[in-house]
C-alpha cells in the first residue's frame, strides 16, 4: 500500500512478488531483462498492490527458470566473476546480505558496480534502485529496525545482476562544463550507424568525435547536496526530452531517465563520499543512450501529445500506464510523474502519455 507521503510500507503483495519472482532468473528472451520486481515496486508504491499478483501472473509465463550457481564466488574471487556467472552473484550476495545490514553491503557494492552502468541496458543500475527505495520506505515506516526478507533477497538479485552483466561506458570523465542538462543532452554526438545490440553501440562510441566533450559538457556539482540537484536535472531533462525523441528507440530511450532516477532515489541510503562519482556515471549513462538511440531531429510540437486537462492529471497518467501494463510504460510514467511533481511541467505527463502510444505501436 501507500503511505501518506507516497512511500511503499511493508506489503504481503510486494514481498510475495519478490519471493515469487525469485524463483525465476533476471532475463527472458535470451537476453531482456526481467522487470517484473521493479514494476511490482512501482505498482506498491503508487496504492496499486492489490493488483501485483494478477499483473504478475500475466508478465511470469514469458520468464525462465533462475540460473543454476555453478562454482562459488568468494571475496577472493569476485572480480574475476564480473560479467558472468548469474547464479553465482545471486548466491554470493544472497549470503552477504544475510550476515551484514544491508546498507553496508550497499556501500560495499555500489563502487565497485557503478563503473559498469550499463549492465543489462541499465537495469541492474535501475532494479537495485527500486529495491533500495522499497526498503528505505519500509524504514521510514517501520524505523531502523523495520525490513523484508524478500525486499532484502530483492537487493541482493539487482546487485548479481548488475555484476553478472556489468558492463561500462567508454570515456567517463567527471563533468566539468557549463551546460545544465537539457543543453547537455542537446550537445551529444549520434553515432553514425545505429543499428545493433548495445554492446556493439558501446563500442562505437569510444571512437566517435565530440564525445568526450560531451561527456564532461554538464556543469560540475562541487557539493554533496548539489550532486542531488545535477541528478534531479538530468532525470527531469531526460523526461522531457522523451516527448519529443522518444520516438526513436522507444524502449531505450526510457533509460536515460529512468536510470539516472534510480541513482538518485539510491543516493539516500549512500555515503555521501560515493555521491559524486555515481553523477559521473549517470550522466555518462543518459548520454550515451541518447547517442545510441536518440534521433537526429525532434518531432514537430503539433504531433505530440498533451497531458490530460482533469482536476488531477498526474493520477489520470498513472491509470493510463496501469491499464496499459506495459512495464517500461508503467516505469517511466512513474518517473514522469514525479518529474511533473517537481516541476510543475506538464509536458512531463505529456512524455509519459507519448510513451503509453509508442509502446502500444511497437
Amino acid at each position: 500500500m501507500m503511505s501518506e507521503s507516497g512511500n511503499v510500507v511493508k506489503d504481503q503483495n510486494l514481498d510475495g512478488a519478490y519471493e515469487r519472482l525469485h524463483q525465476s532468473g533476471p532475463e527472458w528472451g535470451g537476453n531482456m531483462a526481467n522487470h517484473a520486481p521493479m514494476a511490482a515496486e512501482v505498482m506498491a508504491r503508487r496504492d496499486r498492490a492489490d493488483e501485483i499478483p494478477g499483473w504478475i501472473d500475466a508478465y511470469a509465463p514469458r520468464l525462465m527458470e533462475a540460473p543454476a550457481p555453478s562454482e562459488p564466488i568468494t571475496d577472493a574471487t569476485w572480480q574475476a566473476a564480473l560479467g558472468d556467472r548469474v547464479g553465482d552473484w545471486c548466491v554470493y550476495l544472497t549470503w552477504q546480505m544475510r550476515e551484514r545490514p544491508w546498507r553496508e553491503v550497499l556501500a560495499t557494492w555500489w563502487p565497485r558496480l557503478l563503473p559498469g552502468i550499463t549492465a543489462g541496458a541499465t537495469h541492474g543500475t535501475i532494479r537495485t534502485g527500486h529495491a533500495v527505495r522499497t526498503l528505505l520506505a519500509i524504514e521510514s515506516e517501520s524505523g531502523e529496525s523495520g525490513e523484508s526478507a524478500p525486499a532484502l533477497d530483492e537487493l541482493a538479485h539487482g546487485l548479481a545482476y548488475w555484476a553478472a552483466r556489468f558492463r561500462g561506458v567508454p570515456g567517463v570523465a567527471t563533468p566539468a562544463g557549463t551546460l545544465d542538462a537539457a543543453h547537455a543532452l542537446d550537445a551529444v554526438p549520434r553515432i553514425d550507424q545505429q543499428e545493433g545490440p548495445i554492446r556493439i553501440r558501446l563500442g562505437m562510441l569510444g571512437e566517435l568525435r565530440g564525445w568526450p566533450e560531451s561527456v564532461t559538457a554538464l556543469r560540475p556539482a562541487i557539493e554533496p547536496e548539489q550532486v542531488r540537484d545535477r541528478l534531479t536535472e538530468v532525470v527531469d531533462a531526460a523526461t522531457l526530452r522523451y516527448l519529443t525523441h522518444g520516438h526513436a528507440g522507444p524502449t531505450l530511450l526510457v533509460h536515460t531517465a529512468t536510470a539516472p532516477n534510480a541513482i538518485l532515489h539510491t543516493l539516500p541510503a549512500l555515503p555521501r563520499e560515493q555521491w559524486a562519482a555515481s553523477l559521473t556515471v549517470a550522466w555518462a549513462a543518459s548520454a550515451a543512450i541518447t547517442s545510441m538511440y536518440g534521433p537526429s531531429e525532434a518531432l514537430p510540437r503539433s504531433d505530440l501529445p498533451t497531458a490530460p486537462r482533469g482536476n488531477d492529471p498526474a493520477a489520470e497518467v498513472l491509470d493510463r500506464a496501469f491499464a496499459h501494463g506495459d512495464e517500461h510504460v508503467i516505469k517511466f510514467t512513474d518517473t514522469a510523474v514525479e518529474v511533473y511533481a517537481r516541476t510543475g511541467d506538464p509536458d512531463a505527463l505529456a512524455a509519459a502519455v507519448h510513451a503509453t502510444a509508442l509502446f502500444e505501436r511497437q
